[in-house]
Parts: C-alpha cells; sequence; structure tokens
C-alpha cells in the first residue's frame, strides 16, 4: 500500500472514529429520579411523579454548563471538605447525606402526596434532585444531577407542638430551609480546593464502588479536565456566581434569569438582590399571572391550567439552565402538574386550634382581607376559596424584587421561544396569593422578612434580624420559634443550618403591607386562628 493510499486510510478511520463518537453521543439523558406510571394512568398520577423526579431536560450537557452538576465528582468533592474540617468523619454516603442536610436538603422516609403505590428511591440523593446519564461522546458516560420542582416545593411537616420532622416530607409545600447559596458556594469552594488532588477521583471510587470503567474514565478524561478549565477562568474570584442566589427558604430566580438570558444584572450582579419566598403551591392555579409580582401573565388574562403550565415550564431556564426551546417540549408534563394541582391541598394544620375565635376571625377576614387575597366559605370542615381577585397592587413592601423585572429581561423573553407563551406584564407591584397553607409558609412577605403571622399583622413586632433555616414553629406567634433578639430557643438543636435575615439589607426590607395594625390584640389571634384552617 503507498504512503497515499495509508495516508488516506487512516483518515478514513480517524473520520470514522470522529463520527462514531458524534452519532454515539447521547447529550440527554433520562431522570432516574421520576418514578414510574403506567402509559394509561390519570394525567394528575403522571404529574405527580413528574413533580416528583422529572428531568424537565436539565439532565443534559448544556445544563452541565450552567446549573447541573457531575454528580459522583461534586459528591467526591463535598465528602472530602468535609474530611478536611472534620478528619473523623468517614468516606461514605451517610457523610455526604449529612452534608446536604445542613443546606436543606430533605432525604424523608415518608413522602406524603405521591400518588397509591407510588415509590420514590432516596439513597445517595435527596428528594427532588433529578439525575441520570449521559454522553457527551460515543462511549463517555457521565451522571448528571440536577435540582427539579421537589427541591424547592416539598416541605417538611409537622408534628403537633411545632417541632419539624424531616423524615416526612409533604409535596407542594416550600422547603423554607432551602438554602441553596451556600449549596453553591460549598460546591465551587470544595471543587476549588480538591480539583487539582488524586484524592478526588479515589474518593469517587470510595464512594460509589460500583462505577464502571466507562464512567470513571469520563471522569478523569472528560469532566475533571472541563471542571478546572472552569476554575481557572474563576481564579481569584470569591465566588461561583456574580448574585447572591437567597437564604433558606429563598430565592433569586430572576438574577438566575438574567444570566441565562445575557441581560445586565443590576450593579453587576451583588445588587440583584430579588429574593422570593418559596411559595406553597395550594390553590395557585387560581392565578392568572405567576411569579411574586405576577409579571408572568396568561396571554388570555385568564386562569387557564394549560397556559399556566406553559408559563410554569419556562421557569426550568433560570432554575435548571434549560434553553427555551427546550423548555417547551416539556409542556405537556406541566400541564399533568396542573392536573395534580388542581386538588392538591397542604398538610392540614397539625396543632390545636380554638373554633370559636377562628369563626370569628374568619368574620374578620370575610371583612378585611378577602378583597384582595379571596373569600372563603366556610361550612364544614376546612374552608374553602369561593372567590380569588387575582389583586396585584402596592402595598408598600420592599421594591427591589419587583423593580428586578426590567425592560431588558422583558425584553429578552418576549424575544424568546416563550414569547407568544407568557404576556410580560412587570411593574405592578405584588400578587396578593391565597393563603392556604399560610401557616407551615413562614417568614412572610415576599422576600421572606416577616418571622410570623402575629409580626406581619403588627408591625411593630417585626425584629431587625433573625435566624431562619431547620426551625421550628410556634402556634402562639403563628411563624418561626425564636427568641426576643431573634435567635432560636436554647437547646433547640435545627435540622439545617440556619442563616440570618437582615432586613437592613437591599431586598429584605420588612416595611409595607401593614394591614392588621389597626386590629386589637384578641382580633389579630383570631384572625390567626383562621388563617390555620386555610
Amino acid at each position: 500500500m503507498t504512503r497515499k493510499a495509508m495516508g488516506l486510510s487512516g483518515l478514513a478511520l480517524v473520520l470514522g472514529l470522529m463520527g462514531y463518537l458524534v452519532l454515539a453521543a447521547a447529550p440527554e439523558g433520562v431522570s432516574l429520579a421520576e418514578p414510574t406510571t403506567a402509559p394509561a394512568a390519570p394525567a394528575a398520577v403522571r404529574g405527580v411523579a413528574a413533580f416528583s423526579g422529572s428531568g424537565f431536560g436539565g439532565i443534559s450537557q448544556t445544563a452541565l454548563e450552567t446549573n447541573a452538576v457531575p454528580f459522583k465528582l461534586v459528591a467526591a468533592a463535598l465528602t472530602l471538605e468535609e474530611q478536611a474540617q472534620d478528619p473523623a468523619a468517614p468516606p461514605d454516603l451517610a457523610t455526604l447525606r449529612r452534608v446536604m442536610q445542613r443546606f436543606g436538603f430533605l432525604y424523608p422516609e415518608r413522602i406524603d402526596g405521591l400518588a397509591e403505590g407510588m415509590r420514590l428511591p432516596l439513597s445517595a440523593k435527596p428528594l427532588g434532585m433529578t439525575h441520570g446519564f449521559i454522553a457527551p461522546v460515543g462511549g463517555a458516560r457521565v451522571e448528571v444531577a440536577n435540582l427539579g420542582c421537589a427541591a424547592c416545593h416539598a416541605g417538611v411537616a409537622y408534628a403537633p407542638d411545632g417541632t419539624p420532622l424531616p423524615n416526612r416530607a409533604v409535596l407542594g409545600m416550600p422547603n423554607t430551609s432551602l438554602d441553596l447559596e451556600k449549596y453553591t458556594q460549598a460546591i465551587f469552594i470544595a471543587l476549588r480546593r480538591h480539583a487539582g488532588d488524586p484524592a478526588l477521583l479515589a474518593m469517587a471510587d470510595t464512594l460509589f464502588p460500583d462505577m464502571g470503567w466507562q464512567e470513571r474514565a469520563s471522569l478523569r478524561w472528560i469532566v475533571l479536565p472541563l471542571a478546572r478549565k472552569r476554575l481557572e477562568e474563576l481564579a481569584g474570584a470569591a465566588r461561583a456566581l456574580p448574585f447572591s442566589n437567597g437564604l433558606p427558604g429563598a430565592t433569586n430566580g430572576v438574577a438566575a434569569l438574567k444570566l441565562q438570558a445575557g441581560t445586565p444584572l443590576l450593579g453587576g450582579g451583588m445588587a440583584d438582590r430579588g429574593f422570593v419566598s418559596i411559595p406553597e403551591l395550594a390553590l395557585r392555579h387560581r392565578r392568572s399571572r405567576l411569579l411574586a409580582d405576577g409579571a408572568y401573565a396568561t396571554p388570555s388574562g385568564k386562569a387557564d391550567a394549560r397556559e399556566l403550565a406553559a408559563i410554569t415550564s419556562f421557569f426550568t431556564v433560570p432554575s435548571m439552565g434549560v434553553k427555551p426551546e427546550e423548555a417547551q417540549r416539556h409542556i405537556p408534563e406541566a400541564v399533568e402538574i396542573f392536573a395534580w394541582l388542581a386538588n392538591y391541598r397542604p398538610q392540614p394544620f397539625p396543632g390545636p386550634v380554638d373554633m370559636a375565635e377562628a369563626e370569628r376571625g374568619g368574620a374578620l377576614y370575610a371583612r378585611d382581607c378577602a378583597s384582595c387575597h379571596g373569600a372563603f366559605d366556610w361550612n364544614a370542615g376546612a374552608p374553602q376559596l369561593a372567590d380569588y381577585p387575582d389583586w396585584i397592587g402596592d402595598v408598600g413592601t420592599d421594591t427591589l424584587r419587583a423593580r428586578a423585572v426590567d425592560r431588558a429581561l422583558a425584553k429578552a423573553i418576549r424575544n424568546s421561544a416563550y414569547g407568544k407563551v407568557i404576556k410580560v406584564m412587570p411593574g405592578d407591584g405584588y400578587a396578593a396569593p391565597p393563603l392556604a397553607g399560610v401557616w407551615a409558609s413562614a417568614p412572610y412577605l415576599h422576600n421572606g422578612s416577616v418571622p410570623s403571622l402575629a409580626a406581619l399583622l403588627d408591625p411593630r413586632l417585626r425584629p431587625r434580624r433573625f435566624m431562619v433555616g431547620g426551625h421550628a414553629l410556634d402556634w402562639t406567634s403563628m411563624g418561626l420559634r425564636l427568641t426576643a433578639e431573634g435567635h432560636y430557643p436554647t437547646g433547640y438543636r435545627p435540622f439545617a443550618v440556619p442563616q440570618w435575615v437582615d432586613t437592613t439589607l437591599p431586598g429584605l426590607g420588612n416595611g409595607g403591607h401593614a394591614y392588621g395594625s389597626d386590629l386589637s390584640t384578641r382580633e389579630r389571634q383570631a384572625l390567626i386562628a383562621f388563617l390555620k384552617l386555610l
């Protein structure tokens, strides 16, 4: 064979190999966290399965560039970092679980809200962490993890005395302890310290002894070099993100969306502090405009479940790093989730209620609150929402979040694949949500700046600062169980690491919504008693 023929033969071999690597690649994977359902299962059953563990396009090479993580590498880095702080920590999944629980992630033994017979396999990964395998090139294998609906929207149940029960989660209720800011920072710090250490891959082998050679090689030759390159780009930076990702129970979705859309962040990033408390999802299908400020309106202007579901699918863009075009493919799953939400109700209030007092409070609610938050019929059992005004306006609360959806971001949304799906309407103030499950939603206001309903109804009681995360609830004030100084009571051990809410900081102002300040103490107590029943 001539040299020319050998050269052409070699070139053909290389091109053939390259073609195989491209054609055999699988840049998107299927979530292994989603419970299986029968094809003929009702839409609501498929919806709760998707809510619990669907990947929504976030288990992908694209999402891995922003929000998703190479799970085994991150798990190894977090475990090594824990051992650096505590040399006695064993190199096992129990240590990893303890680390994740500090950020407010849940590993419940019981999950309320699943369809009958449905099970979620939780072992190394917490509730709401979707995961699956991708192949960046043919022959590669990388486990990717991302955060799905239930990471934020499944909260702990509470005992009759207000003690949290982290071993029992309720789908649809807010995870008021989830701290995405500390979680993302911990990953960044751990990888920066250990990415160059051979012990990192050794720890991955120790934690996951069943890892195959393909995945091990993919981590060594594909994932780790990319991680090191990204860390080099962030050399000298104190943080991975240019903005704060929130506080326990509060996230910064607008800043995350700006990062995905490429629009300017306020003050370059750290001034973009439009934090929003994770909401309770009951009765949200009665709204026609979503987000705290109602900036995402349905095109019809009505509370249409299909239109709301289509808008909700867009939430995966900032929260999971999914491209808008990809997010649209998952609208049918969002429609099924809304079929489940239509009949979803939060955990009933577990403590005692003075029903005579609640009846007096119901009359006060009808007089002073229903025109914004909706009117309830209460004949027997739990009050039922009869009429919802879908009110949005200015009640004097901190304006930063409402200002965060600026013209540049609104234009980017209108020019995206969701331009006809979302009617962008920023600048009208804040939405008055339906109050189902409000008893478990502390802290209050859109930014989580008020620790209790008692303080919400009497602004004189609002503290300048207080702790949140892993907290217990106080039935009298109906909010976080705190001392007068905003600390947790002596002897209380939170199930997650708490942080301080400082209401003097931008975006966390606790002023406004003074409704209730003209009520007597007894009237406020009666109103709180009624709100416990919603």
